[in-house]
């Protein structure tokens, strides 16, 4: 499989957590910083294009954040410090990103991210409530989202705060996969996301996710154009090989970074891991032990206890790899997936039922036969292949009749021989 070995070190903003940040000249590979500025516009026939979202004024903001006081900030990222704060007018409660002037991202980013979020509505979607631009100043007001991001509840957990179980995790897998296919194949035009990870994914209450920082979005090819050129911009451990390689941009580049971030729901691992000195990458860790396949509840986050079904897990985990295979090509669409997680995710883990959990390590090659046996056995496992197979028949029916056939029956017979 492959990696995104082309970044350097990163900086820290804050202890115990990464910085986002884009490629530079002092990558590895030879990339170009060289982009042509343009306007940041939708295509002129669009009337979505008009900017609806509120303007603030500075002041506004200086009075919901507390004058952006140490007590109004919860974060930090590439656009710069971000503050919980109240609008007074509405009672409304938002979150206000303050450009930094010496970041790494700026008002071309601005500008994407206010376009991007006026043309995009969804559920899985943070909703921009509006924006400043006082002289130099450039801030970004959302809504505010109560339990933070993704990865405050995957690392790096204080001992008294509690993992995620697995069913809430595969909700924030369904519903991150739904805001991407929205971006994908109903946004108008379609958006390609470019910076999906896991700090981006922030949780409403009941652990909803929505996708946020739209500033490295692009609109996405369109006749006969089968990609985006642009200078390679994204994510440590996040971004896609053909994209880092050549800065050609597709839909395909999104989903292998989903499939980072599934990985990173099943085994609570950082897509990059700094902790001991050198980078280790998580698709470079879990990738030996999905060829395996002997132990692959050895993949599960330890912080799960074993509270999982081991054949969702399987699946979960075939899913992720499709997702990050080295042919873009013989990737799944986002339609695919959003099918295929809706469905492991509607399969709720219940403590009691037969086959949950993890098997007790083997002490012989006997018992590991005996544990196979009883496991893994072959009516089981055809069952549960035709299950699968009748379901995802009938959501194609029902909610995907526009897939191309021969794909689709090529990711059905996939999934029904794993």
């Amino acid at each position: 499989m492959g990696y995104c070995p082309c970044f350097g070190s990163r900086r820290r903003s804050r202890p115990e957590r990464e910085e986002e940040r884009t490629v530079s000249r002092k990558s590895r590979l030879e990339i170009s910083s060289s982009e042509p500025r343009k306007d940041i516009s939708a295509p002129k026939n669009k009337a979505s294009a008009q900017i609806e979202a509120r303007t603030f004024t500075l002041q506004e903001l200086k009075t919901a954040t507390n004058n952006f006081g140490s007590g109004s900030f919860i974060g930090q990222g590439g656009f710069g410090p971000v503050y919980k704060g109240h609008v007074e007018s509405t009672g409304q409660a938002v979150a206000v990103k303050k450009l930094d002037q010496s970041g790494c991202q700026g008002e071309k980013e601005f500008l994407v991210e206010v376009l991007m979020l006026n043309l995009a509505h969804h559920p899985n979607l943070v909703n921009l409530v509006g924006y400043c631009a006082d002289k130099e100043q450039r801030l970004l007001v959302y809504e505010y989202m109560p339990l933070g991001s993704l990865d405050d509840h995957l690392f790096d957990l204080a001992p008294e705060k509690e993992p995620l179980d697995w069913n809430t995790r595969m909700k924030i897998a369904a519903g991150t996969a739904r805001g991407l296919d929205y971006l994908h194949n109903k946004a108008s035009p379609p958006i390609i996301y470019r910076d999906l990870k896991s700090s981006n994914i922030l949780l409403d209450e009941g652990f909803h996710p929505k996708l946020s920082d739209l500033g490295l979005a692009k609109f996405g090819p369109t006749g006969d154009n089968t990609h985006v050129s642009t200078r390679v911009m994204g994510t440590q451990g996040y971004c896609a090989p053909e994209y880092l390689q050549s800065g050609r941009l597709t839909m395909m580049t999104d989903i292998y970074s989903f499939g980072v971030v599934l990985l990173e729901l099943i085994t609570g691992r950082k897509a990059v891991d700094n902790s001991n000195g050198s980078e280790k990458y998580l698709v470079n860790w879990a990738f030996p032990r999905w060829k395996d396949r002997m132990n692959l509840w050895l993949l599960a986050d330890p912080l799960l206890k074993s509270q999982f079904s081991e054949s969702v897990l399987k699946k979960v985990l075939e899913v992720a790899f499709m997702c990050l295979r080295d042919d873009a090509t013989a990737r799944p669409s986002t339609s695919e997936v959003v099918l295929a997680l809706d469905y492991l995710a509607s399969r709720k883990y219940k403590p009691n039922e037969a086959g949950n959990g993890s098997p007790k390590t083997p002490s012989s090659p006997t018992e590991t036969t005996r544990m196979l046996a009883r496991d893994f056995n072959r009516e089981r496992a055809v069952a549960e292949a035709k299950m699968w197979g009748e379901h995802w028949r009938e959501k194609r029916r029902d909610i995907a009749p526009d897939l191309e056939s021969d794909a689709f029956n090529r990711w059905i017979n996939r999934m029904n021989s794993a």
